[in-house]
């Protein structure tokens, strides 16, 4: 079965990361976000070199149960195992717009934010959830950051709590026409013919991986290609195919594997034992 680590020797074994496929349209070519998340499916599907599309989607088939849209999170589910969402910036500081959505520690199978058929796609009640974030340049990826979401943001009801507080307050506004929303508010009859209304909405926002995790990883902007993974030895010690991966950074110098101790995201000053994983490709002559 597919996993993080799969994709992780994938991308080490196979360093490409020109995000335009050979035969991409032009309008596949000028939308980078939708690159980044075809080119993340193909690292962890194991198909970043091949070329017949047929061949392709009955892979990504066999590695996914579901292949989601830009509406609803997630960008992707792998059978029987994590979430991925994927995230592109364009400034190796930036950080991730969310919009709607808050961030996400796990994914719920009952969480109002996900479509039918991302929850019927496979018999499954939560999963981890993967942010995959790469910095893009033009037409190439020059970082990237894989992070579980227990590592990387708080449980759902610290955003959940703000969220009703914030509801409720704008709610609370005397002389106004307030609708049921499942946003943070809808205001109906806004002008004299009432047939105006207000939407109120959340625009949520994180700190990109590689700001939050800046204490155990620094990127070398000297270098071609720079990639980041933090994963809590619990999750870590849970793959079957960790051997591989340190067999591959034996043979791999660009390749390593660090005991860490990472912040918990509900509570920082307890510290998670986690595994550090980071690869680079050094600057072409």
């Amino acid at each position: 079965m597919n996993n993080i680590i799969s994709a992780i020797i994938n991308l080490v074994n196979n360093p490409k990361t020109m995000l335009i496929r050979e035969g991409d349209s032009h309008n596949r070519a000028n939308n980078m976000g939708g690159a980044l998340e075809e080119y993340i499916k193909d690292l962890f599907a194991g198909t970043v070199e091949e070329k017949d599309l047929q061949i392709r989607n009955a892979v990504l088939s066999s590695t996914f149960s579901y292949l989601g849209n830009q509406n609803n999170p997630p960008d992707s589910m792998l059978f029987g195992g994590d979430a991925i969402e994927v995230k592109k910036i364009e400034n190796k500081d930036s950080a991730l717009a969310l919009n709607s959505s808050y961030p996400k520690a796990k994914l719920y199978a009952d969480s109002p934010m996900i479509n039918k058929a991302c929850r019927e796609c496979e018999n499954w009640a939560e999963k981890d959830m993967i942010y995959a974030v790469g910095v893009v340049d033009g037409n190439n990826l020059t970082s990237l950051a894989f992070v579980y979401g227990v590592d990387y943001c708080a449980d759902k009801e610290t955003y959940e709590n703000i969220k009703a507080i914030i509801k409720t307050g704008v709610e609370s506004i005397p002389n106004v026409e307030f609708a049921e929303s499942k946003e943070l508010g809808r205001v109906n009859r806004v002008d004299p013919l009432g047939i105006t209304y207000l939407r109120i909405r959340g625009m949520w926002g994180i700190e990109n991986p590689f700001t939050v995790f800046n204490y155990i990883y620094k990127r070398d902007f000297s270098n071609a290609f720079n990639f980041m993974c933090v994963i809590n030895d619990d999750k870590f010690n849970s793959f079957e195919n960790t051997t591989d991966l340190y067999d591959l950074s034996d043979k791999n110098k660009n390749l390593s594997i660090s005991d860490v101790r990472i912040k918990d995201p509900n509570n920082p000053a307890r510290l998670k034992e986690a595994k550090l994983i980071t690869f680079f490709v050094g600057e072409e002559k």
